[in-house]
């Protein structure tokens, strides 16, 4: 018969016959092979020592430094303008679309665009 939990502490609970018998040869055989669960380890201190952290070993790149192969490393270039006489200016057809507007065109033909 199996004796599910119902409240009742586990003292109290009926033990089935022979209990005793079975208990005293297990204090028996406790006593006899020294075994003492009440017994606590002592912990010895140990004094805590930290490994080693990792440290990766990396190369050293220098930098390069310009002077060693030219003076004009790495300039700004020269501002570009245009110097013609094709182009005359720029138009806006619709919103921000700037149409450039040449020397055979009619800058009015671009402004009548816009409004209609």
């Amino acid at each position: 018969m199996a004796f599910f939990h119902t409240g009742i502490a586990k003292s109290k609970r009926k033990k089935k016959p022979g209990w005793q018998q079975r208990e005293a040869a297990y204090q028996k055989f406790l006593k006899d092979n020294d075994i003492n669960f009440s017994v606590k380890k002592k912990k010895v201190f140990e004094v805590y020592v930290p490994k080693q952290n990792f440290h990766r070993e990396t190369k050293n790149y220098p930098s390069f430094e310009s002077s060693q192969s030219s003076p004009n490393y790495a300039q700004r270039p020269e501002r570009k303008e245009y110097t013609g006489d094709y182009l005359v200016g720029i138009a806006t057809m619709h919103k921000s679309n700037a149409v450039p507007v040449t020397r055979d065109d009619n800058p009015t033909d671009y402004s009548t665009m816009r409004r209609n």
